[in-house]
C-alpha cells in the first residue's frame, strides 16, 4: 500500500499563495497517476488538479490559472502551488495515487493522504 503525507496546509489572505507538498515515504510513485483533490465545508470531495506519469496535467475550472501541480519522481513527491486564492479555496486538501488513469474522479482513488487544512480569509 502507497502511504501519502500531505503537507504546506495554512492560514491565508485572500489572494495569498500556498504550496501543498505530498510525499510517498520509501515508495516510488513514478508509476501512479496522481492528483489533488478538496473538501469543504458542507460540500462533497471534489478533484482540483491531476497529473499523469508522463507529467502532462488536468485542472478544474476553478483551479486553472492559478493552481498548478507538480510532480518530482525521484523525491516521490507531488506539488500544489495555489496562487491567488479566493475564500471558496477553503477545504481539506487531499492528494491520491493510483495506478490507472481516473482524472480528476476522485471516487475511483485508491491511495489517499490524510489532509491537509488550507484556510483562506
Amino acid at each position: 500500500d502507497v502511504q501519502l503525507v500531505e503537507s504546506g496546509g495554512g492560514s491565508v489572505q485572500v489572494g495569498g499563495s500556498l504550496r501543498l507538498s505530498c510525499v510517498a515515504p520509501g515508495h516510488s510513485i513514478s508509476r501512479y497517476y496522481m492528483g489533488w483533490f478538496r473538501q469543504g465545508p458542507g460540500k462533497e470531495r471534489e478533484g482540483v488538479a491531476f497529473i499523469d506519469t508522463g507529467g502532462a496535467t488536468n485542472y478544474a475550472y476553478s483551479a486553472a490559472g492559478r493552481f498548478t501541480i507538480s510532480r518530482d519522481n525521484a523525491n516521490n513527491a507531488l506539488y500544489l502551488q495555489m496562487n491567488s486564492l479566493k475564500p471558496e479555496d477553503t477545504a481539506m486538501y487531499y492528494c491520491a495515487a493510483d495506478e490507472y488513469n481516473h482524472g480528476l474522479a476522485w471516487r475511483q482513488y485508491q491511495h489517499w493522504g490524510q489532509g491537509t487544512q488550507v484556510t483562506v480569509s
